[in-house]
């Protein structure tokens, strides 16, 4: 085996393996779990002042991230109930996972009904659980092809010189 034919290899895998609708469940966690390490990085940036960052202020109101995606999982929503043709699927699970994300990831505040982002309460419960449900659903809808694919890994390494 070539290096140049292991990723053909892992992307006939995914092909064989990986169903319509895992891989609409695939692409909602990988879209979930990316999205939530990027608001944590963007809003530690703001929170330190780092970069061109900002809050979004509408009238003077800062306008949190978690109304953005109350506003994608409406339109993921609205497009599911009008289009019907699988191929899309994946991407309405990829705007799932981006718009359950921007909720998600400020859950304390709505729990709370007070920006505790910062606090303890708002941040370990939240960090901790939602990385581990998001590395464990990306697993989990996949469990056959991420075999499929450690086994690939591993048949590469015993083979090299």
């Amino acid at each position: 085996m070539t290096s140049g034919s292991l990723p053909r290899e892992i992307s006939a895998a995914y092909e064989q393996d990986v169903d319509q609708t895992r891989r609409s469940l695939l692409m909602a966690w990988l879209a979930f779990a990316g999205t939530f390490g990027l608001l944590r990085a963007l809003t530690y940036a703001i929170h330190r002042g780092w970069g061109p960052f900002g809050d979004v202020s509408v009238g003077g109101s800062h306008l949190h991230h978690y109304v953005w995606g109350i506003g994608i999982l409406m339109a993921v929503g609205l497009v599911s109930l009008i289009v019907d043709t699988p191929r899309y699927n994946p991407w309405l699970g990829a705007a799932y996972g981006v718009g359950c994300a921007l909720v998600i990831d400020e859950y304390a505040l709505l729990l709370n009904l007070s920006d505790v982002y910062w606090q303890r309460q708002g941040r370990v419960s939240v960090d901790l659980g939602l990385g581990v449900i998001a590395v464990l659903g990306a697993y989990v809808t996949a469990l056959h092809f991420w075999n499929h694919i450690v086994r690939l890994l591993l048949g590469a390494l015993r083979r090299r010189p």
